[in-house]
């Protein structure tokens, strides 16, 4: 279609289009006033990388002498776009449930506000754990030159970075602005991590590529997984109606010193893997592992056949006389 026939198609085409707006509410924000901003979402992780981990993202060149006006030039900003963009989400989650009353605004702003404070209160808390899962990546990894290349160049450490300060936010019963958070790590690293999910410390997933945590996933400490391992859910309970039946036990429960190796598949709200367990490459697990045992599954047998160019026809020797 060239552009003379758009142009006389035009008002056709819109009108379809607006058409298909209005016939399906569920793929559209029209008529409604709240809505996060993914824009805004997305610079806030930003800023608190940069506060996480000074010196090493963001602004270079920070001294004794000016990280204090460092953090106080960046704190404001981070508080001012939580404080938005947490009442966005909360004007959103009761906007979508029935009409927003003006009246209630004052009160979820002044309610947004105070959820902004508590978690920037969070901060040095979870820089604190953060800390032991660096040290926990450079001590599992032989390859690791350093706690500066796990900060800089680990995708593992920025999923769970943000994993981490997405979870206070999903403590605090923020909506929307979690999820948005960790699906943007996932989107940067290929690492899934569910921002209910409660990881303990010194915790460390080697490559990362295909991880996926899921919401009611328990995770003790000193745990490690390796690349395509997913902590997922057996099946979900459905009611009298056929719909997903939400916020019960759905993911497993990950004791202490526990070892997960790649493409091993946990399955199950019941699951439980004792302390210090070893989970071999490739398992499909649906049933709980006692503390300190080893699961493996048998080795293929492998076949290896040379090229069919190799491939010798030997001929009997002719009878000598």
């Amino acid at each position: 279609m060239d552009s003379k026939h758009l142009g006389d198609a035009l008002p056709r085409l819109v009108a379809r289009i607006v058409k298909s707006y209005q016939s399906d509410a569920r793929t559209q924000h029209i008529d409604r006033e709240y809505l996060p901003s993914r824009r805004a979402i997305i610079e806030i992780c930003d800023l608190l990388l940069e506060l996480t981990y000074p010196g090493y993202i963001g602004r270079r060149g920070l001294t004794q002498h000016n990280i204090s006006f460092h953090v106080g030039e960046r704190l404001p900003r981070l508080w001012e776009l939580l404080a938005a963009e947490i009442m966005q989400c909360l004007c959103h989650d009761c906007e979508a449930r029935r009409p927003c009353d003006p009246a209630a605004l004052p009160t979820c702003r002044d309610k947004a506000t105070s959820l902004a404070s508590a978690f920037v209160e969070k901060i040095p808390e979870v820089r604190c754990a953060l800390a032991l899962d660096v040290q926990a990546a450079y001590d599992g990894d032989p390859a690791a030159t350093g706690t500066a290349e796990v900060i800089l160049a680990y995708p593992a450490m920025l999923a769970i970075t943000i994993y981490r300060y997405a979870h206070e936010l999903y403590q605090m019963n923020v909506p929307l602005m979690p999820r948005i958070m960790t699906e943007h790590a996932h989107f940067l690293t290929g690492i899934d991590i569910h921002p209910g999910a409660r990881v303990g410390p010194s915790f460390f997933i080697d490559h990362g590529t295909g991880v996926v945590i899921g919401e009611t996933t328990d995770i003790g400490e000193n745990v490690k997984i390796y690349q395509g391992v997913t902590l997922g859910a057996l099946s979900f309970a459905k009611d009298e109606r056929g719909r997903l039946i939400r916020g019960y036990k759905r993911h497993p429960t990950v004791g202490n010193n526990v070892t997960i190796y790649a493409n091993a598949i946990v399955l199950g709200g019941e699951t439980r893997l004792g302390d210090g367990s070893v989970i071999g490459g490739s398992v499909f697990l649906t049933h709980s592992v006692e503390p300190g045992h080893q699961v493996s599954i048998t080795p293929p047998v492998l076949r290896v056949r040379p090229p069919e160019s190799q491939h010798v026809d030997v001929q009997p020797a002719p009878p000598t006389e």
